[in-house]
């Protein structure tokens, strides 16, 4: 587990939501630990706990496989990457700033960390879109992000609350709880 964990922290740039198609990749298609559905509604869960989303998620796919110690393994897995690399780049910061090959390379990785996070979204997708109600949530938060400058954090309270009021209660009528 460890090292499936590792693999995705090494070769992810650009953040958490650059890991969501690699995380994907590995705990659906290639481990199966888990089944497609699950790993979306495990990134909506972790989205909207504090911290970051590939962490969030390493925490909790690594509890659901082993326990409190393979939530450990999971994210020292995700995060050592990281962490050894910005230490190596602090070691030679003073040297790699003005490297051309550096400069080239990050030339070519930007446009892949886009089409990462674009991935990730269309990933989510699945998961927020499910009803009409999901759209429409999605619609006014963006235009109160974009259009109104509303906080984010004011947004994502706003709109759990719209939630819960309107997303028919399943439990009730004997289809579980979800």
């Amino acid at each position: 587990m460890f090292w499936a964990f590792f693999k995705i922290g090494a070769f992810t740039l650009g953040g958490g939501f650059a890991m969501i198609p690699l995380m994907k990749t590995e705990m659906v298609d290639r481990q199966k630990w888990i089944k497609e559905e699950e790993f979306l509604d495990i990134i909506a869960v972790t989205q909207s706990a504090p911290g970051a989303v590939a962490v969030n998620s390493s925490i909790y796919i690594g509890y659901k496989l082993s326990g409190f110690l393979g939530s450990v393994i999971a994210t020292l897995g995700t995060v050592l990457p990281s962490f050894l690399i910005i230490l190596f780049v602090a070691l030679f910061y003073s040297d790699m700033k003005s490297n051309t090959y550096v400069k080239k390379a990050f030339y070519g990785i930007y446009p892949a960390i886009v089409v990462l996070i674009l991935a990730a979204a269309v990933n989510l997708w699945k998961a927020a879109f499910k009803d009409k109600t999901g759209i429409a949530i999605a619609v006014l938060s963006l235009a109160a992000l974009i259009v109104f400058d509303v906080h984010p954090i004011l947004v994502i309270l706003l709109s759990g609350l719209v939630g819960m009021f309107l997303k028919k209660d399943t439990a009730k009528q004997g289809g579980g709880q979800k």
